[in-house]
């Protein structure tokens, strides 16, 4: 099993970054996935997580209302768009899933980790 994020990159505060993560190797239509981050010298923290395609979203409240978490139709790809960015949400970015219909929340409902990518916001 493969997760393959992509999209990071560098920005301005105020803007927007739309981050993608595509697995392989197994299906994940009925299992939740998500993002966490970790910036330098801190613990991975958890963003969001979507259960389904179409299904209920959790978020930290760190990035509510500025990041949407959603997944296309097949349920294999997630995404993150990422607005009104901060410097603070400077970080390496890491996909993840969880098997089940447990909304993940923490790192330790992950079973499978993608490798990261970083962003980067400017002041």
């Amino acid at each position: 099993v493969q997760l393959q994020a992509s999209g990071g990159g560098l920005v301005q505060a105020g803007g927007s970054l739309r981050l993608s993560c595509a697995a392989s190797g197994r299906t994940f239509s009925r299992d939740s996935m998500g993002w966490f981050r970790q910036a330098p010298g801190k613990e991975r923290e958890f963003v969001a997580s979507a259960r389904w395609s179409g299904g209920s979203t959790y978020y930290a409240d760190s990035v509510k209302g500025r990041f949407t978490i959603s997944r296309d139709n097949a349920g294999n790809t997630v995404y993150l768009q990422m607005n009104s960015l901060k410097p603070e949400d400077t970080a390496v970015y890491y996909c993840a899933a969880a098997l089940g219909p447990t909304m993940i929340r923490s790192r330790y409902d992950i079973n499978y980790w993608g490798q990261g990518t970083q962003v980067t916001v400017s002041s």
